[in-house]
């Protein structure tokens, strides 16, 4: 955000910089760019070599109800302190797909390492050549040792038997799904692994940072739980419909997205030589083939022209207000929790279905939560991080209980 404090001349929303011997890049914050890249030009821009070589490594409601009852039963007693975060990355996992017996714990382990690399090495990219990635490395192999197996069981079965079992909800899965369409087992490893590693951060962080956020806004919280009980009821797992239903939830849930979203930026390298937009009376911004294009979706969101005043109370983007949703709709290109264009993320429907679910049921039990860590010490350590640094310690209460 500082970058922007004192742009170049001509431009408010890019900057150039180049760091030796040869490595250019753009960073900017207008919604044209980020249309173009995405999609009027998407054959422009690719991952790059950086991003391969890093990565060449690697909706049923019943099984969110499991998943969920699971993770209540490790909640303490009402008005206890509960490190609720952890809670929420670990029950997430689980309801993807995770080890049982003794494999949880290295599994658990090599997934969490793998995750902390892949940000250690995109956040100081050029510099990452520091980073040792041995555990990286090793944490792959473990995430394979699991993965492989399912996948080669799976491609032995004939498209028939594929067909069949997709008659059954509870049997087909994800991975069946793959198998039906490629036979290839690197491919269908690659996208198993993108699951696992990007649907765990948004499922888990997101619900997190609503936490944080709504301990500072019982009002906010009471009203969450109004329309819940209105609408599900206090006991009734939610259907589908209730979760559609659920208008104030999908505002809020929006807005933790808009002011912390799961993947803080992201990169495209040039793969050709192109150009970005220059807006009204200017230039296009020339790209070079080779060049590196970044864009924040932490930065666009905070931008205070693309967030006009919708009262006096929502003028602040950075303020959380659900409320503003219900009278101001992004633009295209201005809101991007699942990026867009043809890389749109294909989870979105899922995430922010086991979202609402987690958040139904724990708004169902509990009257009102607590803050219980540092709020100065958070908001210094939230501002590129997809995750609460210091996690969300809290305290949850029954109705009837003080």
């Amino acid at each position: 955000m500082r970058l922007y404090n004192k742009p170049p001349p001509g431009s408010q929303n890019v900057i150039e910089f180049e760091i030796p011997p040869s490595n250019r890049f753009l960073i900017t914050r207008d919604p044209d760019h980020i249309k173009t890249i995405l999609t009027t030009k998407f054959a422009d821009f690719g991952k790059g070599p950086t991003f391969h070589s890093l990565w060449k490594s690697f909706f049923d409601l019943a099984k969110f109800e499991r998943g969920v009852q699971s993770f209540v039963a490790q909640l303490p007693r009402s008005g206890e302190t509960v490190q609720l975060m952890g809670l929420l990355y670990r029950a997430t996992l689980d309801m993807t797909t995770v080890p049982t017996g003794p494999q949880r714990r290295a599994f658990i382990k090599a997934f969490d390492e793998v995750q902390k690399t892949q940000m250690r090495i995109v956040m100081m990219y050029p510099f990452d050549a520091f980073i040792d990635r041995k555990e990286y490395y090793r944490g792959i192999k473990t995430l394979e040792a699991f993965i492989m197996p399912f996948v080669e069981k799976t491609l032995t079965l004939t498209a028939e038997e594929i067909e069949e079992i997709g008659k059954s909800d509870n049997d087909f899965t994800f991975l069946h799904g793959l198998a039906s369409f490629r036979r290839d087992p690197k491919v269908i490893r690659d996208q198993i692994m993108a699951v696992l590693l990007a649907g765990r951060d948004t499922t888990a962080g997101t619900p997190s940072w609503a936490f944080y956020e709504l301990a500072a806004y019982p009002e906010n919280w009471a009203r969450l739980r109004e329309e819940v009980l209105s609408t599900v009821g206090s006991h009734k797992a939610p259907t589908y419909d209730d979760l559609k239903n659920l208008r104030y939830l999908r505002y809020m849930l929006n807005e933790t997205l808009r002011l912390y979203p799961a993947v803080p930026y992201n990169m495209r390298a040039a793969l050709q030589d192109t150009t970005l937009p220059g807006g009204p009376g200017r230039s296009d911004n020339a790209v070079l083939k080779g060049d590196t294009v970044a864009y924040s979706p932490y930065v666009m969101q905070r931008r205070r022209d693309l967030y006009p005043p919708v009262t006096a109370e929502f003028a602040d983007p950075l303020i959380f207000s659900p409320e503003r949703w219900y009278s101001w709709q992004p633009k295209s290109w201005e809101f991007l929790p699942f990026n867009g264009g043809p890389r749109i993320c294909v989870g979105q429907d899922f995430t922010m279905t086991e979202m609402a679910y987690f958040m139904v049921r724990i708004l169902q039990r509990y009257e009102r939560l607590e803050y219980r860590g540092d709020w100065e010490a958070q908001l210094h350590k939230a501002d590129i991080v997809a995750r609460p640094s210091l996690g969300v310690p809290v305290a949850l209460f029954e109705a009837g209980h003080a």
